[in-house]
């Protein structure tokens, strides 16, 4: 990027019909981990209209009533009422059960290094994660400013601040930059979808409830705020106007700019939602992450992006790769050594070392579905293991030692 830039992310609420989809989806593995951590399974979900359509394949011993598991997650984002809600949708299902012997052979948490060098990838696949100072959480700052401002908005919703609010909105922040250093926010958009009733407010009063109740309190233990030349777009949008699938659908894994770095750094493009721990290119953008923010956070670099290679057979990345874009303290072929050598980025090592497959059952029920709204990278509310930098202390020392 130049020294000099405009830069815009944006995030939605649980209850936009993508992320709703990717919070079915991941439902379903939350339940099927918890009850076979050995279960392969991925899952694919659809809404529009009045209409679920869920797809999965999988290969465990364990029962689940998918269909009672996606009402139960339509009902808790909000859609209790209206033209889609959790008691009269429609909800078709594809259930592809592969025989039970296609199960994870073994628990990897099990396995010594002999045997998680074993387990090899299934899929050619490019992983990137990335991590930079301009945040506490060592995240960009317009998608973590885009995912403050998209939780406070559903959580005056949820909290009955605004009782008018639908589950349904989106929001972009755009950042103006200098010298690569966020100095302002140039312009915010909020579109929320507005629950039709006689007690709808005026458009005046939903921008000053806007203000007041979304946008000022989001800001204001943030460093770079809106100033008075920022531009607002505040708006109850006539697209969104009872918003959710009644008005446009949704589909599993279309938001993975919003689930990563919000388009500032790489993704691979693949989706992260829907898939089991087996599954590198779901498990290998949290090791990427995970070792880009330890980088940062050794004081290696100011911005770190790391690139896993896999390829299809083999347990190892093929490549790792590091870029700190002119920031490192140290060449970047020389954080690649380090990582390799601090951390295990086989298959089997990244599910054993984040507990991949006991994650739902550790906690105690939803965790994957979490993960589908408000980011899966980035987040300091769940305690996730790839955002521990317990590691930044191990870079360092093995930069020491390998010193002459």
């Amino acid at each position: 990027m130049k020294d000099h830039f405009i830069f815009t992310s944006e995030s939605v609420t649980e209850g936009h019909p993508d992320k709703l989809c990717d919070q079915i989806s991941d439902a379903v593995i939350d339940e099927f981990l918890i009850q076979d951590p050995l279960a392969k399974v991925s899952a694919e979900c659809a809404v529009s209209k009045g209409i679920v359509f869920i797809a999965a394949q999988l290969a465990s011993g364990a029962n689940l009533d998918v269909a009672a598991l996606a009402r139960d997650v339509i009902h808790r984002v909000g859609y209790d009422s209206g033209e889609f809600n959790a008691k009269t949708c429609s909800i078709l299902t594809s259930i592809n059960e592969l025989p039970p012997q296609g199960r994870t052979a073994v628990d990897e948490s099990t396995l010594d290094d002999a045997g998680l060098g074993r387990i090899v990838a299934q899929d050619q696949v490019s992983a990137f994660g990335f991590a930079c100072t301009q945040t506490p959480a060592l995240m960009p700052l317009p998608i973590w400013l885009a995912h403050k401002l998209a939780r406070r908005l559903a959580g005056v919703r949820l909290s009955h601040g605004l009782p008018y609010l639908a589950p349904d909105g989106k929001v972009q922040v755009t950042v103006e930059y200098r010298d690569r250093r966020a100095i302002r926010v140039h312009s915010l958009s909020v579109v929320a979808a507005i629950r039709p009733h006689q007690n709808a407010p005026s458009d005046q009063r939903f921008h000053e409830d806007m203000l007041a109740q979304v946008i000022d309190p989001t800001f204001v233990d943030e460093p770079v705020k809106p100033d008075a030349a920022t531009r607002l777009f505040i708006s109850r949008g006539e697209p969104l106007l009872v918003g959710g699938p009644a008005v446009h659908s949704g589909l599993t894994g279309r938001k993975t700019a919003i689930d990563t770095y919000g388009e500032y750094a790489r993704h691979s493009g693949a989706a992260l939602s829907g898939k089991d721990p087996g599954r590198i290119d779901r498990i290998g953008a949290y090791a990427a992450r995970h070792a880009a923010k330890c980088t940062v956070r050794a004081g290696l670099a100011e911005e770190c992006e790391v690139h896993l290679s896999y390829s299809i057979g083999m347990a190892e990345p093929v490549s790792i790769a590091v870029e700190t874009f002119g920031t490192g303290t140290v060449p970047d072929d020389e954080i690649a050594d380090r990582l390799r050598a601090a951390f295990d980025f086989r298959v089997g090592g990244i599910i054993k070392r984040f507990k991949l497959r006991h994650m739902p059952k550790l906690s105690k029920g939803r965790f994957y579905a979490r993960l589908a709204a408000y980011g899966q990278i980035g987040r300091m509310d769940m305690g996730l293991p790839w955002e521990v930098t317990d590691g930044a202390e191990l870079l360092r020392g093995v930069g020491a030692a390998a010193r002459p």
